[in-house]
């Protein structure tokens, strides 16, 4: 392989490959940049300019406006405890559902995994899930946030063909030591596991953070609203009082939505680089085969 790369035709497609690369990592990088260049600039500059990736006057009005809501502080505290309590919530039921799954021993196992594609070909509808929660009492509540949607099916499938890749040799061994079937899933296969628990750990978190619309449904206490709701009310009521922002106060609506966006989106990438280097090998490994 590494001969291939020395001939003429290997540097071409090497070189071809890389202005490729480039250009698409460009298209995706570029609109982000903007979007925090105009989070900084002013009204009419944004009005001026339909591109540009530093602002001629650094203004922070939209940010002002932003953090000057009474509740927006304890909306990022309601966001981090949905995110964190619901992504442990939901890799919990998605590995010791997946685990049993992926064993040969386990009776009715054909049945529940064709339930669970079930789930995924055909929803049951936004109506039926709300009476379901309605009846459940949680309406309110956070776990309203949290339970409807806690097992992902397609994470579910992956990780059981994750487990499924695992050698039988080592529950073998863990058998004749002595192991339970708890002890061989604690001990044994969740140590192996790291990669496809930080990949999905990611997913789960990236889910329950950018989530605003179970919030929209099932929330009607605005001081348990989570940022994403509280940053869309914030644009769609722009020049309406929102906690403690004064009415008469214009809100820079343009700068606003890019300053929204920026305030929404950077908690994900700080997380990002810490899981980054299981979130490739996590993927492949739970899709080599099902």
């Amino acid at each position: 392989m590494h001969k291939l790369h020395n001939t003429p035709a290997g540097r071409v497609f090497d070189v071809f490959n890389h202005i490729v690369l480039l250009i698409i990592g460009l298209v995706a990088f570029i609109p982000f940049v903007y979007v925090i260049a105009g989070s900084f600039a002013t009204e009419a500059e944004l009005v001026r300019r339909s591109f540009f990736v530093f602002p001629e006057t650094f203004s922070l009005e939209a940010y002002k406006y932003v953090f000057s809501t009474g509740t927006f502080i304890k909306s990022i505290g309601v966001s981090i405890f949905v995110t964190v309590i619901g992504t442990i919530v939901s890799l919990a039921l998605t590995m010791t559902m997946a685990y049993p799954l992926s064993r040969k021993t386990l009776l009715g196992k054909n049945l529940i995994l064709n339930i669970i594609i079930l789930t995924m070909v055909f929803s049951p509808g936004m109506i039926p899930l709300y009476i379901v929660v309605r009846s459940l009492g949680l309406l309110d509540t956070y776990w309203a946030l949290i339970l409807p949607l806690a097992i992902n099916p397609f994470y579910l499938i992956i990780v059981k063909a994750f487990f499924q890749n695992l050698p039988n040799e080592l529950e073998e061994a863990a058998k004749i030591d002595g192991c339970s079937e708890i002890g061989i899933f604690w001990k044994i296969v969740l140590p192996l596991s790291k990669p496809v628990i930080a990949t999905f750990t990611l997913f789960y978190a990236v889910f329950y953070w950018n989530d605003f619309f179970q919030a929209l449904l099932y929330i009607s206490d605005s001081a348990k609203y989570p940022v994403q709701l509280l940053l869309q009310q914030i644009v769609m009521l722009a020049n309406t009082k929102i906690g403690e922002v004064d009415s008469l106060v214009e809100p820079p609506e343009e700068t606003l939505k890019l300053a929204v966006i920026v305030v929404a989106t950077i908690p994900i990438l700080i997380f990002y680089p810490f899981l980054q280097k299981h979130f490739a090998k996590g993927v492949l490994i739970g899709s080599v085969k099902g």
